[in-house]
């Protein structure tokens, strides 16, 4: 590990661009890396169910917006569940998170092998000679990459090896759905349904048949914006829920807020977050205004508070409207499935909550489990494995399979409905018998669902529309079917392996350490006996290992962190902008007689053991 940029940049090759899916938003044209020489491109391996690889995006539109003649962004979608790697929902999720770049759908994780990517979103950055200059996981980093942009735009320049133009992104056309790809729906007290209309950034109320328009609440354009319905704006608003006095709350996702919509006088306002994303070492409770908040995805009312599934903190958190605050109600930020007490427990990437009276249900979505809270805080699993383990299963929770559900709907006997979005079904939970069944298939993409009377409706997200069911006595049989994260295995040696995270501060940056370590490791494993030595918290971002020969394969679960601050000793600032890198690693791991005994993570910079023999 370093703590400064290296004076001269590795010349590393970049591989060739390839991907069994082909190219988005090209007009139909295919790109290889020569077409874009003379440009700065960076690579965004992602995958659309990561809200990090989304924030991700939402960090490259400034990126792109102020060097749109010289940095070309692609998009290299690496899947991680299996429905990822249809090419259709490749091209919805482009269109759904507005994807304004072109994209190369890689569903074999071909580019990703070539480039030896291992966390989703990593960023490569490509100077315009084709040769690899910076790579970065996880999300934060883009500030560091338009420090590095600019460089290479006066490095280039004055070589004449840039050049300038329009970039390859051609727009789809737009389609004439009364919704695009909608979140969540709520029944108001009117009969009629609100839905966020999350990709048009929206809401739309709905008459009570489930299609007429009454109104639209939102200009349409991404915004954070208070005022009368023609006049307010969201960003791609997700979860809603009716509060006693009939305002309803509003997940209002991208602008990490949330907001109240009163359906009497039509007007929207805030009620939490300040539109900044929470980033770690902020406040973590406080007044509602004053404190940041990270990709709400759903908020329901439950013991006198407003809950709130915190997708981009695998947390949950609370406001309280009686005081006006919020704060963190379960959850350590780390990515994963652990029970227990709410401050002890892990969660990943919560996007769905349903209400009772003495349970809080919630949609994990990345770990395709169905969880709960009870009144006293304790979080439990109802059904769910962990982070790789998804499918379509039916039967006893123990062995029953989501993938990748963001829904959850409280039903009349006691028992769950899930939205199991990326099976494309309505799944239901009875905590009576612990049975697993499936309630209806053939819906594409569900990712919420309200009870009306004796009928469900469903918010089918990616048919853009609201889906009337009955709901039926018996369940649907369904074909078993279970998979694993699409990753291959790193080979590894028994016994002792070095882990190394690779971290080297941005030019004109070094570690903070005004309050102490800069830098963060923690290091567990599934099954927990496969690490013998190593395990646990620490301050240095490299640590021997020892993992145990008679465990043959499991998951290395590493999260690392480093603070850096703009190194300005002439004191051109009075307080220098400090920047936080954060990325967590699940990677899956093969004990192999022979193999290698180092492992490198890449949180920021180059891997210059590795780059000559991985990037040829």
């Amino acid at each position: 590990m370093t703590d400064s940029a290296p004076p001269r940049r590795p010349r590393v090759r970049a591989p060739e661009l390839i991907g069994k899916g082909g190219w988005l938003n090209t007009g139909d044209r295919e790109y290889t890396l020569s077409d874009l020489r003379g440009r700065i491109v960076v690579l965004d391996f992602w995958t659309f169910c990561c809200i990090n690889c989304l924030h991700v995006l939402d960090e490259l539109r400034e990126l792109e917006h102020r060097h749109p003649d010289t940095v070309v962004v692609i998009g290299v979608h690496s899947p991680k569940f299996a429905h990822e790697a249809e090419h259709g929902a490749v091209v919805d999720a482009v269109e759904r998170y507005g994807v304004a770049h072109p994209v190369l759908d890689d569903p074999e994780l071909a580019t990703w092998k070539q480039y030896a990517v291992r966390a989703w979103p990593t960023l490569v950055v490509i100077d315009p000679e084709g040769y690899v200059v910076a790579q970065h996981a996880g999300e934060g980093h883009v500030h560091a990459i338009e420090r590095l942009v600019t460089e290479l735009e006066a490095e280039h320049g004055a070589k004449g090896t840039l050049r300038r133009g329009d970039g390859p992104y051609v727009p789809p056309e737009p389609e004439p759905t009364v919704l695009r790809f909608p979140g969540k729906a709520l029944l108001l007290p009117s009969g009629n349904l609100l839905v966020s209309d999350t990709t048009r950034h929206q809401l739309v109320e709905l008459a009570a048949d489930g299609e007429t328009v009454v109104r639209r609440i939102g200009q349409g354009g991404r915004g954070l914006t208070d005022g009368p319905a023609d006049r307010a704006r969201f960003q791609e608003p997700q979860g809603l829920a009716l509060l006693t006095d009939g305002t309803v709350v509003v997940a209002d996702t991208v602008n990490h807020a949330l907001r109240r919509f009163d359906p009497e006088t039509g007007r929207t306002t805030t009620l939490a977050g300040t539109g900044h994303q929470w980033m770690q070492g902020a406040a973590t409770s406080g007044p509602a205004r004053e404190v940041d908040l990270s990709s709400p995805w759903d908020v329901a009312w439950w013991q006198g508070r407003v809950w709130i599934a915190m997708a981009g903190v695998h947390q949950l958190w609370t406001y309280d409207p009686e005081d006006g605050t919020v704060a963190v109600a379960a959850g350590t930020t780390n990515e994963g499935l652990v029970d227990g007490p709410a401050a002890e427990a892990w969660f990943a990437q919560p996007s769905g909550l349903a209400a009772t009276d003495d349970r809080l249900w919630l949609a994990d979505s990345e770990t395709s489990a169905l969880r709960w809270v009870d009144p006293d805080g304790a979080v439990h699993t109802a059904v769910g494995a962990g982070l790789f383990d998804f499918g379509h299963r039916d039967g006893a929770a123990g062995q029953a399979l989501f993938q990748h559900p963001l829904g959850v709907t409280a039903l009349p006997d006691g028992s769950v409905a899930v939205a199991d979005t990326y099976n494309h079904a309505l799944r239901r939970f009875d905590p009576a018998t612990g049975e697993v069944t499936t309630l209806a298939t053939d819906l594409r993409e569900p990712s919420d669902a309200v009870l009306v009377g004796e009928d469900i409706v469903v918010v089918e997200s990616a048919r853009h529309r609201l889906t009337r069911l009955r709901l039926p006595e018996e369940a649907v049989r369904v074909e078993s079917v279970a998979h694993r994260t699409r990753r291959a295995a790193t080979e590894v040696a028994p016994g002792r392996l070095r882990l190394e995270v690779i971290f080297q501060a941005p030019q004109g940056q070094k570690l903070d350490t005004r309050y102490g370590p800069s830098t963060r490791l923690l290091v567990s494993s599934t099954p927990p006996e496969l690490l013998l030595k190593g395990e646990g918290a620490g301050t240095d971002l490299s640590r021997e290992l020892e993992l145990d020969a008679a465990v043959r394969e499991g998951v290395l679960h590493i999260s690392a962190m480093a603070a850096s601050c703009d190194d300005d000793p002439a004191g051109g600032r009075e307080y220098p902008a400090c920047h936080v890198h954060q990325q967590d690693w699940g990677v899956p791991v093969r004990l192999t007689e022979g193999a290698t005994d180092r492992l490198p993570l890449v949180l920021a910079g180059l891997d210059e053991q590795e780059s000559g023999s991985q990037m040829p």
